[in-house]
């Protein structure tokens, strides 16, 4: 099983330390950020000490201490002998049992007795605040929904307030274990432990950029979301990585892995690009002019995708779709790899133990049947389903059980490879295979099959997030 709930802190400690994201130039740098907190903002905290700091930081970021650029309020318990009530009053009281998850559980909320809100009417968190829990379950930290903006807080949390910076990137550094170490040795150790105000603002913490903030929250919860998945796929499918893998492909073709950035553009816009690319292509005779593929009705389509993404056919997005030939070529003892199925049955290009044809057999070929660096190789008879990347630049041709699929500029390759690997490319191609003892997926179904199209940014991002984790099962 993976432990999902490490690699939660891992990445967060991968955050803090600035291993997520790109340091851009124009992001300007973490010390300009702290001279405009500190503008608006002036306390004396104590320096920090060479031996203080855990880990080093990209340049442009800062070692700071968290009073330096937040302000730390506390909350309020109601009188002695009072007690809240579910009666809703309208003033509703935030407790540590509340706060769950970064956030806050509105769904038991008790309210504060309308005589004495009065005497506890200042002690309230917004929206725009970081919680941070002092008492009790010390140290949990997390943002306030919009529903509850204004409530009332527990003694038992302090409130931190700022200016100039993501919440939700504060959220994430204060939950990393760089900041909950510190919080474990500075909690005052005594019959009921408590973190005090002057010891929140001692917490030291690396402070990226805001435009950097931005981006490492974007990258946490993109990972995050693919973890939830993996608990997901865990629970119902066991220890079983070839299934998961399989379920986080699938999450990730359905645009579930990643966000829509609307700067990204359109799968539409996207389309016609490619479009355009295969008509210049033809137009220079590089490329075969083909029939229409058929329109998708509604009825085909097996799952909902973001709005931003396009179904499109597999042959639409392909400079060409096409199988080995099918007159079985005179082998020679020597001359050019010809690969068969069993050269690719363990899910990798495999020159070994390989027929050859002659070099007069290969140069008859069409383009379309040479593969080159970057093509996909596809089976399409008996194990058929296996997508494999050439990443190889040496000549080889191959039989007619294995389809060669030409790759364009606007599509990213890697993308392509990981929807052929999914779940639901195997079952179109298990719906239209004929034959009994080797079951065939011809080649006009193949061009056929349903891809979803995310813009070519997004792609990217899949790609990244599926490598950096599917790598690990």
């Amino acid at each position: 099983m993976i432990d999902t709930k490490a690699l939660r802190s891992h990445v967060l400690d991968l955050a803090i330390q600035g291993k997520l994201t790109e340091q851009l130039p124009s992001d300007g740098t973490a010390e300009e950020l702290y001279q405009q907190i500190q503008a608006e903002k002036q306390r004396f905290i104590s320096n920090i000490k060479s031996e203080d700091i855990p880990f080093d930081i990209p340049s442009n970021w800062k070692w700071v201490r968290l009073g330096e650029i937040v302000s730390i309020l506390g909350g309020k318990r109601i009188p002695a002998g009072r007690s809240l009530t579910t009666d809703n009053t309208g003033h509703k009281y935030i407790r540590v049992s509340d706060m769950k998850n970064m956030s806050v559980e509105t769904s038991n909320l008790l309210y504060v007795p309308e005589d004495i809100y009065p005497k506890i009417s200042r002690y309230i968190i917004n929206k725009e605040d970081v919680y941070i829990t002092v008492a009790g379950t010390i140290g949990r930290v997390g943002t306030i929904p919009d529903e509850i903006d204004g409530a009332n807080l527990t003694e038992n949390a302090d409130r931190l307030v700022f200016t100039s910076l993501d919440k939700n990137w504060l959220v994430f550094t204060l939950s990393a274990d760089t900041v909950q170490k510190q919080i474990s040795y500075l909690t005052t150790q005594v019959a009921q432990p408590k973190l005090a105000i002057k010891k929140i603002q001692e917490f030291i913490l690396p402070l990226p950029p805001l435009a950097e903030q931005k981006r490492i929250v974007e990258r946490v919860e993109e990972i995050f979301r693919l973890l939830d998945t993996i608990d997901q796929a865990q629970e119902k499918y066991s220890a079983d990585s070839q299934i998961l893998k399989a379920k986080l492909i699938t999450a990730g073709i359905q645009g579930k892995l990643t966000q829509q950035l609307p700067s990204d553009g359109t799968a539409e816009e996207l389309y016609q690009q490619i479009q355009e690319e295969k008509k210049k292509l033809i137009k220079k005779g590089k490329l075969k002019k083909e029939k229409p593929l058929p329109e998708i009705k509604p009825e085909e389509v097996p799952f909902e995708i973001p709005e931003n993404w396009k179904w499109v056919r597999l042959g639409e997005i392909c400079k060409s779709v096409m199988d080995g030939d099918h007159q079985p070529p005179p082998q020679t003892n020597e001359g050019m790899p010809f690969i068969v199925i069993s050269n690719l049955s363990n899910g990798v290009l495999d020159f070994s133990n390989t027929r050859h044809v002659s070099k007069e057999y290969f140069d008859s070929l069409s383009n379309e049947r040479i593969a080159e660096q970057g093509d996909i190789l596809f089976t399409v008879t008996g194990s058929f389903g296996i997508p494999i990347k050439v990443e190889t630049d040496q000549q080889f041709c191959f039989q007619r059980h294995i389809a060669l699929l030409k790759q364009l500029d606007s599509i990213n390759t890697n993308y392509l490879l990981h929807v052929l690997k999914s779940e639901f490319v195997y079952k179109q191609c298990d719906d239209v295979a004929l034959g009994v003892a080797q079951r065939t997926v011809g080649i006009k179904p193949l061009r056929n099959f349903l891809i979803s199209l995310p813009p070519l940014a997004e792609q990217k991002r899949i790609v990244e997030v599926l490598e950096r984790v599917v790598g690990v099962l």
